[in-house]
């Protein structure tokens, strides 16, 4: 579709190519709208997920836990890395031509920002266009922040989660924060062979896990070599042509630690700070995140933003959710919103997986609940024999269990396999199956999920 046939005939322009605005400009397209995607970067079309978030990350996780006698850990990343490259090549072009073959989608890589409620600049390489619509989606995702620490800027060896990945691989690396993020890429560069250590300014990482769950993740990243400091409060980075040097203090008392490279993991931000949100009316909160309502609209009329954008939960599968909701705004009966979310799932891809759903023990004591829980180390379980199988019997799995009524309030699972076993337990929460119900259910053997049969047997 040219400029020149769409230009002031578009119906809908998204802005940002991620997993709801990508979904829902073709489902616009197909119903007859004419559409417009603008997207920053060549190299991010298709979104966060499949260029620099889930997909290529996952895939150096699975390098990292093959084992490769033989071979040097340098070579054995920089193999690991050019996979990650060639597949998110492959998903870039995919995603591409599924919204460029479009007779009715304009593809456009450029940065956007609003002239006015309904109208943006689009500045690509060769011209500024400009463009307006009788609505407007935001789907620009978020960027990793960057904290007031003097030397936090990243370049040179201080990285964010997005340039650690093209990296040298470093025999030594300093993690500035103990969140998912950092912990995730704690454990990927501990199975490389680096010598990892993660700061964490909480009391211990992962502080939104229950104790015991969060110290069975802290000792399988120490098999990995990794070593993690709480209480830690960075104050400054400084580097030179040898090494980086984190300074910090632990209880008032200041310390240093060099090493190979810094990773800067300290969350991400909505990425707003370009698209002139003022000029449109568009409120906006203290993180620059877009505020909307349950059916995703913003303050002005006829603009909507979807995914991370919006300052809630940062994950792929939230955001294509986020495109059903208006999908069905749109072009359905407009029943769906928001609210109707129950018990979805987290999983950090440490090694095993940790995987999340519901509240935890902790939580639902402080809600003043009435549960039980039932909590078993997975090389206890019996029967539960595939992570024995792949080699790797470590972690551990909990529940937590409303004791007036039997059902689900939340569970943990660490272990082989817990990011699909999870999604079983989301889904009889949402449809409101009872403990002992999903405890006596058949599953298939040997396999992951058949600890459920054994583990919620043990319910106190």
């Amino acid at each position: 579709m040219s400029t020149e046939t769409s230009s002031g005939k578009l119906d809908t322009i998204v802005i940002g190519w991620g997993k709801g605005g990508k979904t829902l400009a073709g489902a616009l397209a197909r119903a007859g709208e004419k559409v417009a995607i603008v997207e920053q970067s060549a190299q991010m079309y298709g979104g966060t997920c499949i260029n620099i978030g889930c997909v290529p990350t996952k895939a150096l996780i699975h390098d990292a836990e093959q084992h490769a006698d033989g071979i040097p850990a340098s070579q054995k990343f920089d193999n690991a890395v050019q996979r990650r490259d060639d597949l998110t090549a492959l998903l870039r072009a995919k995603n591409y031509s599924m919204l460029n073959d479009l007779d009715s989608v304009l593809v456009l890589t450029g940065r956007a920002s609003f002239t006015g409620p309904k109208s943006i600049k689009v500045r690509t390489e060769e011209e500024e266009l400009e463009l307006s619509a009788a609505r407007i989606i935001i789907n620009t995702g978020a960027q990793p922040a960057v904290p007031q620490i003097p030397g936090a800027s990243i370049g040179g060896r201080v990285h964010d989660s997005t340039t650690i990945q093209h990296a040298p691989l470093p025999k030594s690396l300093v993690v500035v924060g103990g969140g998912y993020v950092g912990i995730e890429f704690a454990s990927v560069f501990g199975q490389f062979g680096s010598k990892v250590t993660v700061l964490d300014r909480g009391k211990r990482a992962l502080s939104k896990e229950d104790a015991d769950v969060a110290s069975e993740v802290q000792s399988c990243l120490e098999d990995a070599g990794v070593t993690i400091l709480s209480k830690a409060q960075v104050t400054g980075i400084s580097q030179d042509s040898s090494c980086a040097t984190v300074s910090f203090e632990v209880g008032g008392e200041p310390r240093q630690i060099s090493a190979d490279a810094v990773l800067i993991a300290l969350g991400r931000t909505p990425a707003t700070r370009e698209l002139n949100l003022e000029a449109a009316g568009i409120r906006s909160g203290e993180r620059g995140e877009i505020m909307v309502d349950e059916f995703l609209a913003t303050s002005a009329e006829g603009v909507y933003a979807l995914g991370d954008v919006t300052g809630g939960a940062q994950f792929t599968y939230v955001s294509l959710d986020d495109h059903r909701v208006l999908a069905n705004h749109l072009l359905g009966d407009g029943t769906r919103s928001t609210k109707d979310r129950v018990a979805v799932p987290y999983t950090i891809f440490c090694t095993p997986p940790l995987s999340r759903v519901g509240l935890s023990e902790d939580q639902a004591r402080k809600q003043g609940l009435s549960i039980k829980t039932a909590v078993k180390k997975v090389a206890a379980v019996a029967a539960m024999p595939r992570p024995k199988i792949v080699g790797d019997p470590r972690g551990i799995i909990k529940f937590v269990v409303d004791a007036q009524d039997d059902q689900i309030l939340g569970a943990a699972l660490m272990h082989v396999d817990s990011q699909e076993v999870i999604n079983l337990v989301a889904l009889a929460m949402r449809q409101g199956m009872a403990a002992s119900q999903l405890r006596d259910q058949i599953f298939t053997h040997p396999s992951s999920t058949e600890a459920l049969n054994e583990v919620l047997g043990e319910l106190r």
